[in-house]
């Protein structure tokens, strides 16, 4: 299973930035990757792993902005398609990242 984080923070202030920075700070150290500015996601081994990530980052959220959250299947993740631009060095290795279950 793969989790997917996509947010909007509010980045206005100088306390804005520091939340929208620490929630950053907090995704790549809960072991999320970064696909995207605003679109993390990481690799859960089961349904239970997708739930205990999916409290850790209701309990990280900042105040203000808009946070989602998407559950998807290897099987779908796999069928995604980069449609502009060139894969960049962390999107070549991470399609060929080996998952030991």
């Amino acid at each position: 299973m793969w989790l997917f984080v996509l947010f909007d923070l509010p980045v206005g202030t100088k306390t804005e930035r520091r939340h929208a920075t620490r929630f950053r700070n907090f995704l790549k150290d809960d072991g999320y990757m970064m696909l995207q500015f605003s679109v993390y996601a990481r690799i859960c081994r089961a349904e239970e792993a997708v739930d205990k990530h999916l409290g850790r980052v209701t309990k990280a959220l900042p105040p203000a902005g808009s946070v989602r959250a998407l559950q998807v299947t290897d099987k779908q993740y796999a069928r995604m398609k980069m449609l502009i631009g060139a894969r960049t060095k962390n999107e070549k290795s991470a399609s060929q990242q080996l998952v030991l279950l």
